[in-house]
């Protein structure tokens, strides 16, 4: 219940923040409408040469885009603002501050900056969703609902995990930022699904960095398209990847150097 509060806090900080600033909240939203417009002519035009894209038709591909979206709405609400920060608190010695906290260090690292305004990323992303499914004829119960959200936060942990792996590694080296361009860049794959890329790619995009689970999985779970197999492998990696990165967490913590020292 603490940290559920507190993440209430910073999620009212953030809206009061961004309140502050209307012209500026509209003006993203408009930016997220224009590059919904873009990104859905640009699926037109693939689907203008052909029917499907890797075995997936239009509407599939459509939840797909959906999912990246509401996927990208987090990274800049969250991980974006809060994981990118970390190269800084060690440099600036920042971080010592946040060690004092009578708080969980990862959580404080995690959730403090929260931007308020890509819950419209989010918002028209399960737009999309919902919209691809009723053009599929997708029937919604509360297991599918319930079953989707499951694979969805999967894929949130599974993002989340990754990015603060790579961003711990700047307890040890300096250049950590230029991964962060790397990193966005492979998301992008995460535009289409797995199945458009073939051979080593595409056991790399499922294992390594598992694009697969990130979009993939989740759109075919809320099409109903999901086997236990790729279920169990949004899972697993999920949880793996979210213990490793709290370990890896401890680990740098213990070989960190207090700028005061």
């Amino acid at each position: 219940m603490k940290y559920f509060r507190l993440l209430k806090e910073f999620i009212r900080a953030a809206v009061v923040e961004e309140f502050e600033y209307r012209s500026n909240f509209f003006a993203n939203v408009l930016g997220t409408v224009s590059g919904l417009f873009f990104a859905l002519l640009t699926l037109q035009v693939f689907f203008l040469q052909t029917e499907q894209i890797g075995g997936w038709s239009f509407e599939q591909v459509l939840v797909l885009l959906g999912v990246f979206n509401a996927l990208s709405g987090v990274v800049s609400m969250v991980l974006r603002p809060n994981i990118g920060r970390i190269v800084q608190h060690i440099r600036k010695g920042t971080l010592d501050f946040i060690l004092t906290k009578p708080v969980d260090s990862q959580f404080f690292i995690s959730f403090r900056h929260i931007v308020f305004w890509p819950i419209t990323d989010v918002l028209v992303g399960f737009g999309m969703i919902l919209y691809g499914g009723w053009q599929m004829g997708v029937v919604l119960s509360p297991l599918n609902i319930a079953w989707f959200l499951v694979i969805f936060f999967a894929a949130v942990v599974t993002l989340y995990s990754l990015w603060f792996l790579m961003m711990t590694l700047s307890f040890w080296f300096v250049k950590v930022e230029n991964l962060t361009m790397v990193f966005m860049s492979l998301f992008e794959t995460a535009r289409f699904p797995v199945q458009v890329y073939k051979g080593w790619l595409r056991v790399l995009l499922t294992y390594l960095f598992p694009v697969a689970v990130l979009t993939t999985f989740p759109a075919a779970a809320f099409t109903g398209g999901l086997t236990w197999h790729e279920a169990t492998i949004s899972l697993v990696m999920a949880g793996g990847l979210l213990v490793l990165s709290r370990v890896f967490w401890k680990t740098a913590l213990r070989n960190y150097q207090s700028a005061s020292s």
